[in-house]
């Protein structure tokens, strides 16, 4: 599907509208999707944080994991009790709710250092309509509830994508960054593997100098850490989420 982002704006698009359900049909069905230390604390509570590399330039990028297989996010509902957004966790990556928009600067003015984020929506998306769904504008122009919370949601993703890159790069740099591969059973015998991974060693995170942990933690890194490290146990919660379903 090829993407066609605009600037969004209330005299263009003051009848559009976006459907708000999750689905695989919508684009929603990824078994990871990247995350961000600005929501670390709320996703942390429900799915898996792992670290990969980007492989435009090697950096380290965190994904929370949503499924076991390629394609397959096990937070997307199944059967008549679904909830009406389709989505069964209690908390919506950014990545995921975000939907149809991203923030982007105006042509030209990306290297200005006093260029402003805008709103970018993208005009070929399925969850997009001008005849059903929840408007992004009033009536007479000013922004809907659900901008205003699309707007908080590409803040998390903006701001994050610049606090994780110095954090990231942070932890390489002492030696906290380590491969990891999650193998898991399940209840029918298939084997699934996590594999192409990365974690932060727990060992090497107890072995750090007391100056190197007051230095992580004075950048505000720290929490973060403990954040990812929490996290993996929410692996058996998606084990079990995939056993339902066999």
């Amino acid at each position: 599907m090829k993407n066609n982002y605009v600037l969004l704006n209330n005299v263009e698009h003051a009848d559009l509208k976006v459907v708000e359900q999750y689905s695989c049909e919508a684009g929603d069905g990824a078994a990871a999707v990247m995350t961000f230390p600005t929501e670390f604390e709320n996703i942390q509570r429900e799915y898996p944080i792992l670290l990969r590399k980007n492989p435009e330039d090697d950096t380290f990028q965190a994904v929370a994991i949503l499924g076991l297989q390629k394609g397959e996010s096990l937070f997307l509902a199944e059967g008549e009790n679904s909830p009406a957004n389709g989505w069964t966790g209690n908390y919506v990556p950014a990545m995921v709710a975000r939907g149809p928009f991203i923030i982007g600067f105006q042509e030209g003015s990306e290297n200005n250092d006093n260029a402003q984020p805008m709103v970018f929506v993208d005009l070929e998306h399925p969850r997009l309509s001008r005849t059903r769904g929840t408007p992004l504008f009033k009536e007479f122009g000013g922004n809907s509830a659900y901008l205003e919370h699309i707007s908080g949601v590409l803040r998390i993703i903006h701001q994050g994508a610049e606090v994780a890159r110095a954090m990231f790069s942070a932890l390489d740099e002492v030696g906290l960054i380590e491969p990891v591969s999650i193998n898991v059973d399940l209840k029918n015998g298939d084997k699934h593997q996590l594999s192409g991974y990365y974690t932060v060693s727990e060992e090497r995170l107890n072995a750090l100098s007391g100056e190197t942990l007051h230095a992580l933690n004075a950048a505000g890194y720290l929490r973060g850490v403990f954040l990812m490290i929490a996290s993996l146990g929410n692996i058996e919660h998606l084990v079990a989420r995939k056993n339902q379903r066999l």
